[in-house]
Parts: C-alpha cells; structure tokens; sequence
C-alpha cells in the first residue's frame, strides 16, 4: 500500500494505482496515525515532498530513509539500497540516510545526521511488515519553505515524485517472504586474503603510502578500503617514488615489471598468489624445453599478461574453442599448455580437450592451473543453483572468477546476475522469485553478502539456509617483508 499525506502528492503517484492501493494519508501526524490505524497492509509504502536539513540537498532531489526517527523510537528500513539503487537507475539524484517525523510543519530536526523531516511517515510504519519511506526535498537550509521560489520549488518536486513511480512499483512488487540458499564455499580465498593482508601489514610495517601495482585483487570494495588506509593503486611502476613501497597485486606480474621495479625501489613486496606464481613456473619450465605454451585464458585479463610475460615470444594466449582449432604453433610435436587459474571449469577443460586432440604430444601441467577455491566456488554455485530461481553473484564486473560464476549458473538454466553490492539488485530480478541463492567472488568481502541478506529482510520474512559443499582450510604465508 503507498501513502501519500497531501491531494498533489497523491495526483503525482496516481498512475501507481494500477499495482498497488493508493491512500491519501491528510498532513500531520494525527491523520497518519488514524489512517494507519484504519487500514491493513502487508507492506507500506510513504512517498511524498519534504523538508531538507543536510545542506548538500538540493531541491528536487530525492531521500531514500534508511531509518525512520520518531519520538522516542526508530525504525530501520533494510531495504533502502534496493529502493535507493532502483531509483538512480532512473536518473534521479538519490542520497539514503535518515529521516525525522517531527510534530509541525516548523519544527526542525536538531539531530545533524538527519537528512530530512517530515510528519507523517512514523505513524505509518509497521512492526515487522515490510516498510520504505522516499521523500523529495522541496526547501532546505539554503532555500526555505516561507520563500517566493517555494511554488516552483514545489513543482520540480513534484516532478521528481512523479518520476520515481516505477521504482516505488518495482518495491511493492518484489516483497514478500523468501527462502535464501547460500553457496558454501565462497567470498574470499587463501590467495586473496593473503594479497589483501600483505597490503594491510605493509602499511603498518612502513606506513603509508604503500604503493601497489593495479587493483591488489578484483574487487572495488576492497581497493576502496585500502585506498582510505593509505594504499595508492598505480598503473606504472614509473608512478612510485623512488624509494617508496611498492607491492605486486595478487594476479602476478612479468619479469620485466619487477625488473623496472627492482631498479626504482628497493622494498618489493610480492603478493601474487601461489597458484599463480605455479602457473608462471610451469611457463618458464615448458619454454627452457623449447615447447610453445598455450596459455589458456582471457587475453585482457591482468593475470595472463603477468603469466605471459615470463615467455612472450613462446607463449600463445589461446581464448575460446575456435582459437583452439585454429591457432599453429612452431612445431606441432613440440606444445604443452597452461591455464588462467580463474577459468570457468568446464570451458576450460573443452578448450583443452580441443588442444589434446589436434596435439597429441601436448604436454599438461603436472596439476590442475585452475585453482582450488574457483572450483570449489563453481560446484557450489552451481549445487544451489538447482534449488533457487534467481542466482546472485557478489563480485567486481572486472573480477574473472565472478563472472564465472554468473555463467555457470547461467549455463543451469537460472537467472544470474552479477552485483558488486546490494545497490546493484534490480528489485525487478525480485517480483514473483521467493527462492534466491547467493554466492560470492573469491575477491568478494563476506560482509557484502551478510548486507545482501539483510536488504532483502527489508522486502519480507528471509528464511537463510547454507549449502556446505566442502570445507575450505588452505592459508598462505605472508612475504617475508611484512612478517
């Protein structure tokens, strides 16, 4: 049900009507309360104009409340990065934070967290239903109510209202209760929570800035961190100061980048994962042999440069099954091949399978390049997968094993999308699905799912359940120049 308190509120939203009840609630706290009081709803909606207090607000711009403050109780509304993420993607300008009912049109917030007040929207939230609050500003501190542009004010307001319709639709429409399936193993692995921990000792050992080349590993949350402790991500080393700290993101790098590295600085911190470093050692190992090494993998991909780096006039970057078939090494008797350890499995394998047939004396690595934990993470998204009927993936559009793990949920036939947080969930993905499962990147913080779960408490009662299917206990020793 959505409540708007005044007739020009309601004429805004009216178009609404078509999905859900409209009600107009009357201004003030007394004609919310006997309007909630009145009516039943499974979840409620109030969407109406407001008064700004942050002085960054401007008029027309929208508040998401991310809690509701009454007298004397608060209400917290999980589900407001759903509703704030609907919202932007329709091009309005959305900030989330909390929201005051206060008891006259006069009356201030004196708390400066608040973003916005207004008088109704207290009064009208439910216990343990679900709940959303959306306000547009129309005065602030800077452009007050009792002010002659308050009409015109009021009417980009208005505007503004009018526009987030389909958004406050797409909210009504995806609550509800659900069953949540977690995949088990998922988010971090040893390699990356070995790269991230070295960056974090690095900066205590040395204090920052700490310098690291590219993204320590794939994820935007995790660089953002580091950034806010001190970490500086470069592109070259040529952007290090001589003598400053510099440390080798978890994908790895050529030798020619540590040698430009050696003769800038002498603190090198290598935190390339294990699994990687393995791959370039199987590389250099295949070309003192004189083989020509195809490289398995995404030719743009971080980790492919570094791993192709240790042999480029012997290594072929070999991407999909027709590059399979077509690709001509020096001599066909003399080929082995590697992998991006970051692979969807069973692509990989089918590429591989290409390779063995046209190449019968390919060589193979010793083990599989495709390491432990993107495997793992790929059974077990693609267990819960058969149980769900959306698939969520937490990770960086630029992190490889997300990604496939999207696909692979895909490839069982389940809608899969991938979302770096809980901002990027189309509540359309939503309507009408009660069963989600949810998995997560290997660079992909935990916390992030643990946010996810609870956003989608805000849209109904979530009964969360985990699918183990194998226990994780692989850990990788620091560098010895952080210990």
């Amino acid at each position: 049900m959505l409540f708007t308190p005044l007739r020009v509120e309601h004429a805004a939203l009216r178009g609404a009507a078509r999905s859900m009840r409209v009600v107009r609630t009357g201004m003030g706290p007394r004609r919310a309360a006997a309007t909630a009081a009145a009516t039943h709803a499974d979840a409620v909606l109030v969407a109406g104009l407001a008064g700004g207090q942050a002085s960054h607000l401007c008029p027309g711009e929208v508040v998401v409340a991310g809690e509701v403050r009454g007298t004397g109780s608060t209400v917290e509304i999980p589900s407001a990065p759903l509703l704030a993420g609907a919202l932007r993607r329709l091009g309005l300008t959305v900030h989330v934070g909390p929201v005051r009912s206060v008891p006259g049109i006069a009356w201030k917030a004196a708390d400066p967290a608040v973003l916005a007040v207004d008088m109704e929207s207290a009064h009208l939230a439910r216990a343990g239903a679900p709940f959303a609050v959306v306000r547009v500003i129309v005065d602030t501190p800077d452009h007050p109510l009792w002010h002659p542009g308050t009409l015109r004010r009021g009417i980009t307001g208005l505007h503004a209202l009018k526009a987030c319709q389909p958004a406050l639709e797409s909210w009504a429409a995806a609550t509800g209760p659900r069953n949540v399936l977690l995949a088990a193993p998922r988010s971090f692995c040893a390699g990356v929570a070995r790269a991230i921990d070295t960056v974090e000792a690095a900066l205590r050992r040395y204090g920052p800035p700490v310098y690291v080349r590219h993204q320590i590993v794939h994820n935007a949350h995790v660089v953002r961190n580091l950034q806010d402790r001190g970490a500086v991500f470069v592109d070259d080393v040529q952007a290090v100061p001589e003598g400053g700290v510099l440390v080798f993101s978890a994908h790895g790098v050529a030798p020619t980048v540590r040698r430009d590295a050696a003769a800038r600085t002498p603190t090198v911190i290598d935190a390339t994962c294990p699994l990687v470093t393995k791959v370039h050692t199987e590389i250099r190992r295949y070309a003192r042999r004189g083989n020509t090494v195809f490289l398995i993998g995404h030719p743009d991909h971080e980790e492919v440069h570094g791993s192709r780096g240790e042999a480029p006039d012997d290594v072929i970057v070999v991407p999909d099954i027709e590059s399979a078939r077509r690709v001509q090494p020096r001599d066909p008797s003399q080929v082995a091949y590697t992998m991006q350890t970051t692979l969807a499995v069973d692509e990989a394998e089918q590429i591989a399978a290409v390779l063995r047939e046209r190449f019968p004396q390919l060589s193979a690595p010793r083990t599989d390049d495709i390491c432990y934990a993107t495997t793992n993470r790929q059974r077990a998204v693609r267990a819960i997968a058969r149980e769900v009927d959306l698939v969520l993936v937490v990770g960086s559009p630029n992190s490889s094993n997300s990604l496939r793990l999207v696909e692979v949920a895909q490839r069982e036939g389940v809608p899969a999308y991938l979302i770096d947080d809980c901002g990027e969930i189309d509540l359309r993905w939503l309507a009408g699905r009660q069963r989600v499962g949810i998995t997560a990147g290997a660079s992909a913080p935990p916390h992030l799912v643990d946010q996810i779960v609870h956003c989608l408490s805000g849209l109904g009662p979530v009964t969360a359940s985990e699918s183990q299917l194998i226990d994780e206990d692989v850990t990788f020793a620091l560098p010895k120049e952080v210990i």
